[in-house]
């Protein structure tokens, strides 16, 4: 980072706090990501206060920039007050438009702090409403979820073991995106009626109207079942958690009731929340294999958990995915308001899957053929095949692709699901 472009940012941070602590209207969540740290009075709880202030120490802690009362000795604007402990702005207008003038515009787009004010003085490029709503939420952060799990853990410390038997991501963390992925119509439908259930909870609530909200997801492998649970996550603003059944058994049978519980208690806390069980055919399996009746009670506990969780009563959506919904009994099918169906794409589809993938590619590709030569291949292959294709590409010291890379990606994907299907016995 330049001088001048570290001058800016620091100018960017003491605007920021001076335009938030002359407008109380404003809140947690018009603040950027790294101006919350800079303003936060307690590390772990992420508490701001008004006044809100700027100090070398902050600067150089949350920004990495040292100095930097120094870094904006020459801005007329800034006031140093206590050698660098304190920055401040004592008229505001005018070092607003310094700050404009300087370059800030981008990062003045990203603010929305900085949007409010200069939307106000009449800049026809900035939109308020635009800026805050590209703006990261407090609640996606993984900050926010750090606080959160310290302080429940801190209150009850059976949790922990819960939070060592999930994976646990941020909505921020989330890298798939809805906009990424090719949905079918059934699975946008499921899920706009899953938001649209979140907003009219109170209303579904005085009815008595529970039971929504509980989802199992059934389809091949590499169809979307784990990325559309995810992507759930940062499109409805909720971290998600998810288990893998088979993982959770303890060697201590009688412990893994107690575990499923622990899971169930830990959604609801983190609420609002998604739980993602994946592998859910374990239910089945384990019925059938076991004899002795503790994996029996473990799976009686998970059903009943089941029953008493809803997300109009506690905010949590549940997904069970499943590749063998066959296996699945009648007790766990009907607990499920709502299956969804992942198919193998079809030759539409997969073209527009391939177009997804290679959209930030420089490639010539017939798309309708290539989808047409890929028959049988699920989102997860064709994404695998497009990965072999580009590092051939870059092996070759190229960024574009060509038709022979392509072929090596399909070469490889059904060399390795030959090799999958081979009887080594």
């Amino acid at each position: 980072m330049s001088g001048d472009s570290e001058a800016l940012r620091i100018m960017e941070v003491v605007l920021t706090a001076e335009i938030f602590n002359q407008n109380p209207e404003l809140d947690i969540n018009d603040l950027t990501p790294s101006c919350r740290e800079v303003f936060q009075s307690n590390d772990k709880t992420l508490e701001i206060k008004r006044q809100v202030s700027v100090s070398d120490g902050r600067i150089v802690k949350y920004l990495g920039i040292a100095d930097a009362h120094k870094k904006v000795s020459t801005n007329p604007y800034i006031a140093n007050e206590k050698f660098g402990q304190l920055l401040t702005i004592p008229v505001l207008e005018p070092a607003a438009q310094r700050f404009l003038s300087d370059g800030g515009l981008p990062l003045i787009q990203k603010n929305p702090v900085l949007a409010f004010y200069f939307e106000k003085l009449g800049s026809k490029d900035i939109s308020y409403k635009t800026v805050r709503a590209n703006n990261t939420p407090v609640e996606d952060t993984r900050a926010h979820l750090d606080a959160r799990l310290s302080k429940m853990i801190g209150e009850d410390e059976k949790l922990r073991v819960a939070v060592e038997l999930v994976m646990i991501n941020a909505p921020e963390e989330v890298v798939q995106r809805m906009d990424d992925l090719v949905c079918t119509p059934t699975q946008i439908a499921v899920i706009s009626k899953i938001q649209n259930a979140r907003e009219h909870r109170r209303f579904l609530k005085e009815h008595r109207i529970h039971e929504v909200g509980k989802l199992l997801f059934v389809g091949p492998p590499g169809t979307g079942k784990t990325s559309i649970a995810l992507a759930m996550s940062n499109t409805m603003h909720m971290p998600v958690l998810e288990v893998r059944l088979s993982m959770i058994t303890s060697q201590y049978l009688g412990e893994t009731s107690k575990n499923i519980d622990r899971i169930f208690e830990l959604a609801k806390k983190l609420s609002p929340s998604i739980l993602f069980i994946d592998e859910f055919d374990f239910v089945a399996k384990s019925r059938e294999a076991d004899d002795h009746g503790a994996m029996k009670r473990a799976v009686n506990s998970l059903l009943k958990n089941i029953d008493r969780i809803n997300l109009i009563k506690d905010d949590v959506i549940l997904i069970g995915a499943t590749n063998h919904p066959q296996m699945l009994d009648e007790a766990a099918w009907r607990r499920f308001d709502e299956v969804v169906e992942f198919s193998l794409p079809d030759e539409d589809m997969r073209k527009k899957i391939l177009q997804k993938v290679t959209a930030s590619l420089g490639c010539a590709i017939d798309y309708q053929l290539l989808a047409s030569k890929t028959e049988g291949f699920s989102g997860s292959d064709l994404r695998m095949m497009i990965k072999e294709a580009v590092l051939s590409a870059l092996m070759d010291n190229r960024r574009s692709l060509s038709r022979e890379d392509i072929r090596k990606g399909i070469h490889m994907v059904k060399n390795r699901d030959a090799i999958r299907h081979l009887n080594w016995l």
